[in-house]
Formats: C-alpha cells, structure tokens, sequence
C-alpha cells in the first residue's frame, strides 16, 4: 500500500523542529522560559535556605518500589508530588558508572570526577596521585557566612557526606577525612555533624596517631557518642555514633541551623542501597516521611528543597498485583542465607550492583524552576548556587 506525505503535515511537522532543538537543561537556568500567554519570565525566585536530600541508590526504580511498598500504589511517596523534576546523569569522567563518590562531588562542586575521588579534579588517580580541590557547596556557604549542616544515616566520613566539607583521592581514608572537619578551607567548617562510622573512623585516627578526643581537645570542639549526650546549649554539635536516628538528627540539625540570621545549608543522606530489598525500599519510605515533615516546617518562599541521588542500581518491580505482598518470597530468600548476588523474589529483581541509568532530581521551593529536563548531576551544583544567585569561583567553572 503505498503511502502520501501529505504537504501540510511536512509544514506543520518542519515548524514543530524548533522545539527540540536542544535539551532544556543547555537552556539558561537563570532565566525559565516563560508561561505561555507571559510576555516576560518573571524573576527566578532566590533562595535563604537550602536542603539537599541525598537517598543512596535511589534510582527511579526504588522509588517505584518504596511507593509500592508501603502504599501498595505508585506515586504515593511525597516528593513524587513535587512540581519540578529531571532526570540527572551520574557517570564519572572515565566509565558510565559511578559510585557515591564521584556522583556526589560532581553534586556538590559541579565537577565530575573519578570513582572513589572525594571532591577533587578528574586528574586524581585514586589512592596514587591527588587531584585540584573542587570547592563544595558548603565552602561556599561557609564562604559567605551561612550555617551548615551534614546528616548521614552512614558513616559521617564516608564517600556522599565527605564530599561535602573534604578532599581526598582516596574515599576509603576516612580518618584523614574526618579530620578535614576541623580544619576547614573557609569559614568555620561544618556547624552540626551528626553520623555513624565511629568505630571505622576511631580505628584509623588512631592509626594516624591521634583520635576524636586529641582532635576534640586541639580545637574545642566535642565529638559526642550519641545525639542524646549533646549538651542544650551546643550550637555547634559533632556527633559520631555507631548508628543514628536519622529522623532525630535531621529535626535537631534543621532546629539549630534555623537560627541563623543569615540562612542556612543542610544536607541529609539515607542509605537506600536494595541489595536487601525490604531495607532499601523501608528506608526510602521513611526518609520521604521525613523530607515530608521537613518541608512542612520550613517557608518555601525562601528555602529550596531538593531530593536526588548520587548514582542508580539494578533493582527492578516486575510483577506484582494490588493487594499482594510486594516482596513475597523475601522471607525465604533471607532464610536461605543466600544474601550474596543478585535477588529473585516472586514480583523483584535486584542485581546486586550500582548501575549507569539517569536519578530522579525533584524540587520544590526557591529556584526549584530550573530542576527540568535530562542533565548531567554537575548541574544540581548549577541549580543551587543559582538559587542563592551566588557565581562560580573561575577555579571550578
């Protein structure tokens, strides 16, 4: 049967080409495109504050399937009904797939890096050669006089909130990181702390020669065991556990940090690595619960709130009916103590890996406009120093 290219839909299809003549995020993000019927975009709401919400592994999959879980629907979890949403690109400068490091320092200073490379240039070779620090969000909220803040559910040393406040070619020296804490290239370092790794952390300072309470002593700074030994009237808190309650932290950090006259930068990561399905998936649900009741207790018209994460894994629903239990098979599966390699429950599949497909970024708030369209993760960076309407040291551009 032969076909006819009708004239008017060539035309009509020629004038669509326009539109998709380049990604949305190659667009200038300081300035949205306007609504249509709006002459002009209005100015782009500027952010006080900013919270960064970082699920370890939570690629759109986990997601998918911490909704499924605990509501038995899709798209019931919180920040799945935030307004502005992308797609962000993790990869490190030399293979497609990144671990926490790299993703989140490509995060954290807008330049992507190596594997296992805490906030330094791509030259770093891990463990050998040392790359240029990249400046991190917090220095530059440090910089300029705000109040910081990192909460981690993991080690407060390891790779997503180390890059944050340290540089370091190698993510697995954790005792030299932790040590950066107290020695900060701008202003007075981080303002609360508050994570596990204290027995990993300990062990190596020790190593070094030195310990949390030589380096709490050397620079009046107290490294606390639990959240709950933290004196009232400590602004300032580092805590150091061997686990930690990330909901009691985060609300402790937010109720500190709130005080500021100046405005504030948080950042809260929650493991979400599936490799035990029934832990990742509760672990996301819980921590949207949180982003819940954080958004409920900050003013969006001056606070941008930003949930990513630093890179994907190989977890996947495909099967499954309303009503039925999501993970069946999971209570023999843990039985069988087979906990090594991928997963076969009856409606989930988990290769046990970190994988190389896109994150969800969404916003809500100040500047939660510019979070659109597929991107590289260095531009998460873009969007929230946009949000303060701060520039970019030339060192990092």
């Amino acid at each position: 049967m032969t076909r006819t290219f009708r004239p008017a839909l060539a035309l009509a299809l020629a004038a669509s080409l326009p539109l998709f003549a380049a990604p949305l995020h190659a667009q200038d993000m300081a300035a949205p495109a306007a609504p249509v019927g709006q002459a002009e975009a209005e100015p782009a709401a500027q952010a006080r504050n900013i919270i960064l919400f970082v699920a370890d592994a939570a690629g759109v999959s986990v997601l998918n399937g911490a909704s499924l879980l605990e509501y038995g629907e899709p798209l019931k979890l919180r920040i799945q009904q935030w307004p502005h949403l992308g797609l962000s690109e993790t990869s490190p400068v030399d293979s497609f797939v990144s671990d926490s490091a790299n993703g989140m320092s490509a995060i954290m200073t807008g330049v992507k890096t190596r594997n296992g490379v805490i906030s330094q240039s791509s030259d770093a070779i891990r463990g050998e050669r040392d790359g240029a620090p990249t400046k991190t969000l917090l220095e530059y909220a440090e910089e300029r006089g705000l109040l910081t803040g990192v909460v981690s559910s993991q080690s407060i040393a390891d790779a997503t909130p180390a890059a944050t406040y340290a540089h370091a070619n190698d993510r697995g020296k954790q005792g030299e990181i932790f040590a950066q804490a107290f020695a900060p290239r701008f202003g007075d370092g981080v303002d609360v702390m508050i994570g596990a790794g204290r027995k990993r952390i300990g062990d190596q300072l020790g190593a070094l020669g030195t310990g949390f309470a030589p380096l709490a002593q050397q620079h009046g700074r107290p490294v606390y065991e639990t959240i709950e030994a933290v004196p009232g009237g400590n602004e300032r808190p580092i805590v150091v556990a061997d686990a930690i309650d990330v909901r009691a932290a985060t609300l402790r950090a937010l109720e500190l940090l709130q005080r500021s006259p100046t405005g504030y930068f948080l950042v809260v990561e929650w493991d979400a690595h599936t490799d035990d399905p029934r832990e990742g998936l509760q672990n996301m649900a819980d921590f949207d619960k949180l982003i819940a009741e954080v958004e409920s207790r900050v003013d969006l018209d001056d606070t941008l709130l930003l949930f990513t994460a630093d890179h994907s894994f190989g977890l996947q629903v495909d099967g499954g009916k309303r009503g039925a239990d999501l993970l069946a098979g999971y209570d023999a599966w843990k039985a069988s103590g087979s906990e090594e390699g991928p997963v076969r429950l009856d409606n989930v599949m988990v290769n046990d890996s970190h994988t190389a497909e896109e994150v969800p970024a969404l916003a809500i708030g100040a500047g939660a406009d510019r979070v659109r369209g597929y991107f590289p993760n260095t531009h998460l960076f873009e969007v929230m120093l946009n949000a303060w309407n701060w520039s970019p040291d030339a060192a990092n551009d």
